[in-house]
């Protein structure tokens, strides 16, 4: 028997959110330039996906991501607090990290700053990687 995949949920510039058969939400970001209320709106249907299903997971695939603007990175940890906050139980984020320097740095900037007592970010370079550990932490 095939595997299920995942469903497509939502898709703008900024890229594809799926609802993942495994209990999680994944995202896969597009390349180029974006707009910060295109991100908002992706990251809004995150946050639906995963109050929806009640899930504490999530994979996000950075690979092709242009680095975040100072205004996202802002936008992003006072996202991730205010999420982490709605899940006091644990929420986990597996994030397949970008080859560009600059994104990675960002995003190392968004985990030191939101990790919290509920927030957990790990980054990894492949999937399977990620994907492995949020099968540990689930």
């Amino acid at each position: 028997m095939t595997p299920a995949s995942p469903r497509l949920y939502f898709e703008n510039a900024v890229g594809r959110l799926y609802e993942h058969p495994d209990g999680y939400a994944l995202f896969r970001f597009s390349a180029g330039q974006r707009k910060l209320s295109e991100l908002q709106g992706l990251f809004r249907h995150v946050r639906h996906v995963l109050e929806r299903n009640g899930w504490h997971h999530f994979l996000s695939d950075q690979r092709l991501l242009a680095p975040f603007t100072p205004e996202e990175v802002d936008w992003l940890v006072d996202y991730w607090r205010d999420t982490a906050a709605q899940h006091p139980a644990g929420l986990y984020g597996a994030v397949v990290m970008s080859h560009n320097v600059f994104t990675r740095l960002a995003m190392g900037q968004i985990v030191q700053q939101a990790n919290t007592a509920s927030m957990y970010f790990r980054r990894f370079e492949t999937e399977a990687e990620a994907t492995g550990w949020l099968e540990q932490v689930g």
